[in-house]
């Protein structure tokens, strides 16, 4: 998400790509509160308060974009992937995200951070 809404990253023309054929194949999207948190925390720490918001917004109100809040069970699972994964750079929220597709049997994610393939 960071990707499509900052204009100097550089895979933001592929994320602007990608979210466009989303859209027009009408595919859900999913995200969850750990990605939300580091969107919105993304930019307000880069003096883009304003911006922050906004995000935040657009996705809280978005008929597209469904937003899956860690509770603690989930947090549970992902938290003993994260703790298996020494030989990977996953972070927590990525762990999440895996519990999170896992669950909704989602097989396709939108990522450009350079994690190791899973």
């Amino acid at each position: 998400m960071i990707a499509l809404e900052a204009a100097d990253d550089q895979h933001h023309a592929a994320a602007i790509a990608a979210w466009r054929e989303i859209r027009k194949r009408r595919v859900a999207f999913v995200t969850t509160s750990y990605v939300f948190d580091e969107v919105v925390t993304f930019f307000n720490s880069r003096g883009h308060h304003a911006k922050a918001v906004t995000i935040g917004e657009v996705l809280l109100k978005s008929r597209v974009v469904t937003l899956v809040h860690v509770d603690e069970p989930m947090f549970g699972e992902a938290w003993r992937e994260f703790t298996h994964q020494s030989d990977k750079r996953y972070s927590l929220t990525d762990c999440v995200s895996f519990v999170v597709m896992k669950r909704q049997r989602i097989k396709t994610a939108l990522a450009f951070d350079k994690s190791d393939k899973r």
